[in-house]
């Protein structure tokens, strides 16, 4: 191998290992290179070959500790560098405490968030717009999922960047951060139209009855509602995971939950909000929706162009719109869901738990995909380790009690389902939403659709962060739309089943109120 073959490769390892094995030189009259004390001089490409011969040692090495904890480096770290500028650092293992502490409190804000975003809809499901164009309620999941699609797989790709060195510099940083803010835009633009559309004709095919200002309406609430809701997620995003590199905490296991909790809140608020405002311009200023949209389309060529430079977002940019298609497709369906149940007296109540549950459920599985991604980033590219082949059919054992580190993770969020639901169903009580009375077999059969949900999302989350690996395909931007969209349906559909379940047996106190 020339010493000039990967100038570049020098900066990403320590070159920690035993010697080198011999190998000649292409420069004439330099001695065959024996050992590495002959490397150690002032000759850079003789540091070069020593670095390259030693990648496997380094690389077998970093794959021991290969789920990250920010705090100190280990030991092992200390040898002989041949670095010449900032490497990326060592992680060390979590204990399943370390996780679980880690975890909590962003569970927790998540939680509030998504109770927030509950008592939100609980209250506008009221109002005009809500009842006079009702295919607004088939948005409220494929927005609130957007922020699964979109802000989720944001903070899942910049957490495995900073992880792994990549915004070590405030060129990378600042090359990152355009680069991404600019295709989130993008995506919200292109998704948030599309929603509408299918909010449309999932209205229009049970009823068979089409309005052409009421699908301006929705069209221009939801394409509003993704630009601006992406914009200042985004913003926060960034924010987050800068400052936990900077104070020593993981971002893989705090950035999905923050991106939630204020996510489902202002997504949902400002949806309320924009299709409201536009509703009452709905008889004299009807010209307006197609401004609206006309607006924001007319910037997508701003953000294409901006998105385009960063190389990070480039391959996004092509290849990535797929699982947030398929994913907005799939959270639409839980939207004609809500759509039929909200107004039932008999599921009194979905509008406030919908949110909560399909919220919970998605940020622990995102969580839980990420840390994987960065585990198989930290071994090697997409579809480079054999090692780490996509299991066809693993089985629940492995996913949930091995010992390896996914395992662990999987358990400690698992584990956090049920406390996490009595303390936001408590919350719910004293705010006095829902319009419900909390029964034991209510909570037995909200729990019971709760734990079911997050042990498939998990289950199926292990089994596809591996599958899209073996396959070449980087889970950062594959895997969370679908187990996020995933997490929607099941969690409305679970809590549909449950209601409907309780009414049959006559367990639903409800009080309706206006």
């Amino acid at each position: 191998m020339s010493s000039k073959s990967e100038p570049k490769d020098v900066h990403q390892l320590n070159g920690t290992g035993p010697a080198a094995s011999p190998c000649s030189s292409d420069s004439p009259g330099r001695e065959p290179l024996a050992g590495t004390s002959e490397f150690l001089g002032p000759d850079e490409a003789g540091v070069d070959v020593v670095v390259i011969e030693s990648r496997a040692n380094a690389k077998g090495i970093r794959e021991e500790d290969a789920l990250l904890e920010n705090g100190s480096q280990s030991n092992e770290s200390d040898d002989i560098s041949t670095d010449h500028g900032p490497a990326p650092p060592s992680p060390l293992k979590e204990t399943s405490f370390s996780i679980g502490l880690q975890v909590l409190f962003p569970f927790l804000l998540a939680g509030f968030g998504t109770v927030a975003a509950g008592m939100v809809l609980d209250i506008v499901q009221h109002w005009e717009v809500f009842q006079k164009v009702t295919e607004v309620f088939i948005l409220v999941p494929a927005l609130l999922g957007l922020k699964g699609n979109l802000e989720m797989t944001l903070a899942s790709r910049l957490s495995t960047a900073a992880n792994i060195g990549h915004m070590d510099t405030p060129k990378e940083l600042w090359r990152m951060i355009t680069g991404n803010m600019a295709l989130i835009q993008v995506q919200a633009t292109v998704v948030g139209f599309l929603a509408s559309i299918a909010a449309v004709v999932f209205g229009w095919i049970p009823d068979g009855h089409f309005s052409i200002p009421h699908a301006f309406l929705l069209c221009a609430s939801s394409v509003a509602t993704a630009f601006i809701a992406s914009l200042v997620l985004g913003m926060i995003m960034i924010g987050v995971i800068i400052g936990s590199r900077k104070i020593g905490i993981n971002p893989d296991n705090v950035a999905t939950p923050i991106a939630a909790s204020l996510g489902d809140l202002i997504t949902l608020a400002l949806l309320s909000g924009i299709s409201w405002g536009l509703y009452l311009e709905l008889d004299d200023w009807q010209y307006i929706y197609p401004l609206v949209c006309a607006f924001f389309v007319a910037l997508l060529p701003v953000w294409v162009v901006l998105a385009r430079r960063s190389p990070a977002t480039r391959e996004v940019l092509y290849s990535g719109w797929e699982p947030v298609i398929i994913a907005m497709a799939i959270s639409s369906v839980g939207g004609l869901i809500l759509d039929k149940t909200v107004s039932d007296p008999n599921f009194a109540g979905m509008a406030v738990f919908t949110p909560v549950i399909n919220g919970v459920g998605g940020n622990l599985v995102a969580v839980q995909a990420s840390r994987i991604s960065t585990f198989l980033h930290m071994n090697g590219m997409p579809g480079e380790n054999s090692e780490q082949a996509p299991r066809r059919c693993p089985s629940p054992c492995t996913t949930f009690f091995s010992p390896d580190v996914n395992s662990r993770s999987a358990r400690v969020l698992f584990l956090l389902v049920v406390p996490g639901h009595l303390v936001f169903l408590y919350t719910i009580s004293c705010m006095q939403g829902g319009h419900t009375t909390l029964t034991l077999i209510f909570i037995v059969f909200y729990m019971t659709a709760a734990l079911l949900q997050v042990l498939i999302l998990l289950y199926i989350a292990d089994w596809m962060v591996h599958w899209m690996w073996g396959r070449g395909l980087d889970p950062d931007n594959f895997s969370i739309p679908y187990l996020t969209a995933l997490g929607d349906l099941l969690g409305t559909g679970l809590l549909a089943l449950s209601f409907h379940v309780l009414w049959l047996i006559g367990d639903r106190d409800t009080d309706v109120g206006d």
